[in-house]
């Protein structure tokens, strides 16, 4: 395991497992594996990194299996895709599921936060309503610098 501890996956786990019984779904061994290896990823993870580790368990998975699966997972929001880097990130809202995804996406050195900020999410929703959209979901994705970059002060060439 790498950013979380297996206690922390596990209990994510558990808790996707309890909230997709709920919602008439079923994390299954194949779905609970993916799952965990975007929960325990450092990083964004594209579909074919996260095919080459499930292989380790499964070793007849196919981008077809991983793609339904990621698919699952997003349907079921326990997880987020970052559009800009084509990749997919655990949701940080381990019990609250049901909310607009807003990224920070570091330039420099790649790093993804989830921006955990309703006042952010409610605003867009209420401009699309404004604007006589009813959203069904909102992906804010923000480019730049993460604070350790800008401390680090400019890139060198």
């Amino acid at each position: 395991m790498t950013n979380r501890t297996q206690h922390e996956v596990g209990h994510r786990l558990d808790a996707a497992a309890a909230a997709c019984l709920h919602s008439g779904a079923r994390l299954t061994p194949l779905r609970r594996d993916l799952l965990a290896l975007v929960l325990a990823a450092e990083g964004p993870a594209t579909a074919y990194q996260l095919l080459e580790r499930l292989r380790a368990t499964h070793p007849g998975a196919a981008p077809p299996t991983v793609y339904r699966t990621l698919d699952f997972l997003l349907a079921q929001r326990l997880i987020h895709r970052v559009e800009r880097l084509n990749a997919f990130v655990a949701c940080s809202e381990a019990e609250q599921h049901d909310h607009a995804a807003s990224f920070l996406i570091c330039g420099r050195c790649g790093t993804v936060a989830e921006l955990e900020d309703h006042d952010l999410s409610e605003a867009v929703r209420g401009a699309a309503r404004h604007a006589g959209f009813r959203p069904s979901a909102a992906t804010v994705e923000i480019e730049g610098l993460c604070a350790q970059c800008v401390e680090a002060g400019p890139a060198r060439a």
